[in-house]
């Protein structure tokens, strides 16, 4: 079954007989061939969601049982945390560290905490004049299209499902076509613990053709996507067609503030960790890393010590702490920007350079001397590269902070609690970290301010973007 598309129950391939290669990040060698869907796969999946939504077991099935489901599914990941985790090593480059303690549990998880909530959507009874009885129903947007990345393959197609299944939706999902492989093991999976035909459905393919026929579809209500803001413009432009509901999850140019006051031990580990996890490859990477001048130096010396120790290697190594890039066009990209920043005059201190020819590696690499107008400060780089931007006092840091496009995370280092919730009410970000990064649970609501997105993912924010609100009004007399 494994490879092809997944619709109205069935491993199928596409209409079309075609596929692609997906390729290990480690070697750059094709792992195997994938079903390619266009958009007459669309057209089936779509149906078949609509008629599931409609008909049949999934339209008559109560909150309680979606969430025995998800549970189940949740249940049956676990089981297969190392299977799962090294095949979205090997399709993604990510380390076997990160995928079987962290993105295959997490993304279980995230099933068993919508599940909690499967039976807990509810309206209200309002205080209405005269002689009626109003209240509310939250009924299902309908068919959910889920457009998801290839940082967190498995994790964000969670983040999509879990939400849009709890609530009574159906889906149809669309991996990236760089990692297509645990989405496709997710939707059997969903299959095999008794999902009804056509509630999942995934379709591997290019975003050119099924994303672009997936989201201009008249009969898919919602769409969910997380990837770049380029893209997220694009979406938002063609679903307006079809008044489509859109969530957007989009790109990020988080700054990391270190005062002068914070434990810079601390602070040193949480700024590695903020860039360099998942080589740098987040989209609430801390890459602007904003340092108070008479700290600079000191806490350059210490991040300049961890980085060089943080040397990517082989992904399937429990050793390894970095892996490769996801592509051969990610690394022509990554190295792109590093030749920009030397040329708009950042002083480059550390990496810079591809680690050897085969696969696509890049080391930690950091840039000082950098002012907030240069490239390397302005765009999403979306890899291991870290600009070391110094400032006086707390309005500066504010202000650079918040002179960016974007507004999706941020943090603050210090020892001085008033001055940390100041400054985190100041700057304008969806999640801000205070003397820690890259914390997240699936009770906290994510998502970004300005061009890093629209609506929020997790949490009981959910309810709002996964459910149409029904008023419904009674003469009592």
């Amino acid at each position: 079954m494994q490879n092809r598309l997944i619709i109205d129950g069935a491993a199928v391939p596409a209409a079309s007989g075609q596929t692609f290669p997906t390729l290990n990040p480690a070697t750059g060698e094709t792992l195997t061939e994938v079903a390619r869907a266009g958009a007459e796969d669309v057209e089936r999946a779509v149906a078949a969601a609509r008629a599931a939504m409609d008909k049949g077991p999934w339209a008559s099935m109560d909150g309680a049982a979606r969430g025995q489901l998800l549970w189940k599914l949740g249940e049956r990941m676990l089981a297969e945390t190392q299977a799962l985790a090294e095949l979205e090593t090997r399709d993604s480059g990510k380390t076997i560290r990160d995928t079987s303690g962290g993105d295959v549990p997490g993304a279980a998880r995230c099933f068993q905490y919508f599940a909690g909530w499967a039976d807990k959507i509810q309206g209200d009874v309002n205080p209405v004049s005269g002689p009626f009885l109003n209240y509310t129903r939250r009924e299902p947007v309908g068919v959910v299209g889920a457009v998801i990345p290839w940082n967190f393959p498995i994790l964000m197609a969670a983040w999509k499902l879990g939400p849009a299944l709890a609530a009574g939706n159906t889906v149809v999902l669309k991996p990236a076509e760089q990692t297509p492989l645990t989405a496709i093991r997710l939707g059997e999976l969903a299959l095999e613990v008794g999902f009804p035909p056509g509630v999942v459905n995934v379709l591997p393919g290019f975003g050119e053709e099924a994303g672009a026929a997936l989201v201009r579809h008249p009969g898919v209500n919602k769409i969910a996507f997380t990837g770049s803001t380029e893209v997220g413009k694009l979406i938002q432009r063609e679903a307006a067609a079809t008044l489509k509901r859109v969530t957007l999850e989009l790109g990020g140019k988080s700054p990391n503030i270190v005062f002068a006051d914070a434990d810079l031990e601390q602070a040193v580990r949480g700024a590695l960790t903020g860039i360099f996890y998942n080589q740098g490859q987040v989209c609430t990477a801390g890459s602007r890393l904003l340092l108070e001048r008479s700290v600079h130096d000191a806490f350059l010396a210490k991040l300049l010590d961890g980085a060089s120790k943080m040397q990517p290697g082989d992904p399937l190594s429990p050793k390894s702490r970095m892996g490769p890039l996801v592509s051969q066009q990610q690394l022509e990209r990554v190295l792109g920007y590093v030749a920009k920043g030397k040329a708009e005059g950042a002083r480059l201190e550390v990496g810079g350079e591809r680690v050897g020819d085969k696969g696509y590696f890049v080391p930690p690499t950091v840039f000082t001397g950098v002012r907030n107008d240069m490239t390397i400060a302005r765009e999403e780089i979306f890899g291991p590269v870290l600009s070391v931007i110094p400032f006086d006092d707390v309005a500066e840091a504010t202000r650079i902070a918040n002179d960016t496009i974007y507004g999706l995370a941020a943090a603050v280092w210090t020892r001085d609690i008033g001055k940390a919730h100041a400054v985190a009410h100041a700057i304008q970000a969806g999640t801000v970290w205070v003397n820690t990064y890259m914390n997240s649970q699936n009770a906290s609501p994510f998502g970004g301010y300005k061009q890093s997105g629209v609506g929020r993912e997790l949490g009981s924010s959910f309810i709002e973007h996964y459910t149409e609100l029904k008023s419904v009004w009674v003469r009592m007399g």
